[in-house]
């Protein structure tokens, strides 16, 4: 078992689901400003910083210059500087990148991990209880807006829509548990982390260090899907093996939903059809009546198909998973 192997009950599915459920985190949090800050990141990250513009919110990664990724991040765009949040296990990955390929003169790093905490809204009545708060909210999905008074501000962003929450914001561990007990008072309930893990699952979402490691490729985990990279915005660290792939080729593995139905413990990672290997687990969420995951398996291996994942009879399905997948 790992961080990436969870069990929930029926209860709490149903709140991560169709409730609202806020989860504060302390991931890696980085900013950055100067007069180059923009361009820089552009030339690093996978997705368009420049589009969208002030006060945006977009996800993307950093890549090897053979275009495995490093780290990802969801970067808020403000006026005056780039914030730029990352899994925690991508912390020193990203100081490493940061120093080689960031100039100070151009853009200055500020390692903020520890100082600021992030809270994840979470659940289909989210941006409901986020406007029954009264914290006041960005002008649509996307975009970011500060929150909580020019001392202690805390900055908001409404999510994209296939993101695995539906709002997220990073400031000072005070300021964002005063916004936090707004949430709660409007009827959010406090959550954990694995709360913020099932929800990831439940999208189809990659996490660092299961479905993204040392070799993964951005197509390989569904960020042509999520929204993660762009092939308009000219070039970045790695962006000629994305293009390449996108234009003329295809992966030879995806990231795919698999439904157990019985939630038996797994024997190993190993996804077999028949004989042969053709993939592993990455993730899983166990219920009382069966379990879910996501695994990287080979691009020939069909939706319905039933194979062995961890040692057990397991159906690949489409992501994000569906009702069907979790009640049928």
């Amino acid at each position: 078992m790992s961080e990436f192997d969870l069990t929930l009950d029926r209860d709490r599915l149903s709140e991560v689901r169709h409730g609202a459920v806020v989860v504060t985190s302390e991931p890696a949090v980085f900013r950055v400003q100067g007069p180059g800050a923009l361009t820089c990141l552009q030339g690093l990250l996978t997705n368009d910083l420049v589009k969208p513009g002030d006060n945006s919110l977009v996800y993307g990664a950093l890549l090897t210059p053979k275009g495995a990724l490093v780290v990802d991040y969801w970067v808020l765009r403000q006026a005056d500087a780039f914030t730029l949040i990352a899994p925690r296990g991508g912390h020193q990955a990203s100081l490493d990148l940061f120093r080689r390929q960031l100039p100070p003169r151009l853009a200055k790093v500020v390692d903020l991990t520890g100082e600021v905490c992030v809270a994840w809204l979470i659940g289909a009545r989210g941006f409901q209880t986020l406007a029954e708060s009264g914290v006041g909210m960005p002008e649509s999905s996307g975009r970011v807006a500060s929150v909580g008074g020019e001392v202690s501000p805390v900055a908001l962003a409404l999510a994209p829509e296939a993101a695995p929450f539906v709002a997220l914001a990073v400031g000072a561990g005070p300021a964002l548990a005063a916004l936090s007990s707004r949430l709660v008072l409007a009827g959010a309930l406090a959550g954990t982390e694995s709360d913020l893990h099932a929800a990831r699952i439940l999208c189809g979402w990659p996490a660092l260090g299961a479905e993204i490691d040392e070799r993964t490729l951005p197509q390989e985990v569904r960020y042509d899907q999520i929204g993660g990279v762009s092939y308009t915005k000219g070039c970045y660290t790695g962006q000629e093996t994305v293009a390449r792939l996108h234009f003329r080729g295809h992966t030879n593995r995806e990231l795919r939903g698999l439904r157990w139905r019985r939630p038996d413990p797994l024997e190993g990672r190993a996804i077999s059809k028949g004989e042969r290997e053709v993939g592993s687990v990455r993730s899983t969420l166990s219920l009382d009546d069966r379990a879910i995951g996501l695994g990287l398996i080979r691009r020939e291996v069909g939706v319905g198909e039933e194979l062995l994942a961890g040692g057990q009879p397991a159906t690949v399905v489409a992501l994000p998973f569906g009702p069907e997948d979790l009640d049928g």
